[in-house]
């Protein structure tokens, strides 16, 4: 064999090793979740000078939160879902309630600081490291207890929908002395993954047909091309996370009654959620961190929720002083559908445990 022949194979072999190495290691961190319950035991969690305008909290040097209030009286912190998708407004079905709600947009998402506008290092594994560690789940839970230390209350009362609902128990999983009591409407179904009928992405799936299944396949190939995410920029990774809601729109229509509007492009949260996604990797069981949880908490579902009933109960069944409601003619907005029962609900709720 000729010098040049040889030389070529080791080349191609050298190059066969680290491609099939960072396919290895790619695959590896894809799989495995990069946050378990119990990461922030014993961290030291400091709160930056409050400084600047009044609607935004500092939560470190480079990171501020935007926050609304409704109402008065004592605190409630409100922990929206999407993930990455903000309020659009205060609840209407708790104006009357003698609390004050305090809604605030997560890190990476609405008017809140987004850290991130496009990663520069080559290395996989140093950007997906940052945008974890910055704005994955860990992150999130952070900023919930820096808001408790700055209302310096000793336990804080949570209320969070959706992927909101979830963080509000991985909060009370992390600090289950911190927590006075808690309202989940609708809690996402990532405590365990994969779930057992295949999450949300297949559930759409399951209720579309025609060209709107054509286009959403192509749309979810394109969503979950993690081998690529660094390529993109904020606003790229936003608008492709915004065009879910048009898939989930059309596969709930017929279950739910009041699906809110599109949400404004500059609301959505990009790097946020794929970092949200980076924390939770393909496989992981959280269930048994809930059991740590002694706080009261009301679990809230809608009977017409795409996201089936077992999958919030479980949620209830696991914290052993816990709750379950169902409403009925509601779906995954129950306070917008049905704002009465869900008032009556959760102000009896309140007035038993705070």
């Amino acid at each position: 064999m000729k010098k040049y022949q040889l030389a070529i194979i080791i080349v191609l072999g050298v190059a066969g090793l680290i491609f099939g190495g960072i396919f290895y290691v790619l695959n590896y961190f894809m799989n495995q979740p990069l946050y378990q319950p119990g990461d922030l035991a014993g961290k030291t969690i400091r709160v930056a000078e409050q400084k600047g305008e009044a609607d935004y909290w500092v939560m470190e040097d480079n990171i501020r939160l935007y926050h609304a209030e409704q109402g008065r009286g004592r605190k409630i912190l409100m922990i929206h879902g999407g993930p990455g998708i903000p309020f659009s407004g205060p609840w209407k079905c708790l104006d009357s309630l003698d609390y004050t709600f305090s809604y605030y947009d997560q890190r990476g998402s609405g008017k809140s600081t987004r850290p991130f506008d496009v990663f520069d290092s080559a290395s996989y594994y140093t950007n997906m490291s940052l945008l974890e560690t910055t704005l994955g789940i860990g992150a999130q839970l952070k900023d919930i207890e820096r808001i408790r230390m700055l209302w310096q209350q000793e336990k804080i009362t949570l209320i969070g929908h959706s992927f909101g609902g979830f963080l509000a128990a991985m909060y009370a999983a992390e600090f289950p002395e911190k927590v006075e009591a808690m309202v989940l409407v609708a809690p996402a179904d990532v405590l365990v993954f994969p779930p057992e009928d295949g999450g949300l992405f297949e559930l759409v799936k399951s209720r579309l047909s025609g060209d709107m299944l054509d286009e959403y396949n192509d749309y979810l190939n394109s969503y979950l091309d993690f081998g690529n995410i660094f390529e993109h920029s904020e606003k790229q990774l936003a608008n492709l996370h915004r065009d879910f809601y048009r898939y989930y729109s059309a596969a709930a229509s017929d279950r739910s009654f009041a699906i809110p509007e599109l949400p404004e492009p500059s609301a959505v949260g990009g790097w946020m959620v794929f970092g949200l996604y980076f924390s939770l990797g393909k496989t992981h069981d959280y269930s048994e961190s809930l059991r740590r949880v002694w706080a009261p908490v009301l679990v809230i579902h809608g009977k017409n929720d795409l996201q089936s009933e077992a999958s919030s109960k479980q949620y209830a069944e696991l914290m052993p002083n816990s709750r379950f409601k169902v409403i009925e003619n509601a779906g995954h907005f129950s306070f917008e559908e049905q704002g009465d029962r869900f008032q009556q609900l959760v102000d009896r709720f309140l007035k038993a445990h705070l």
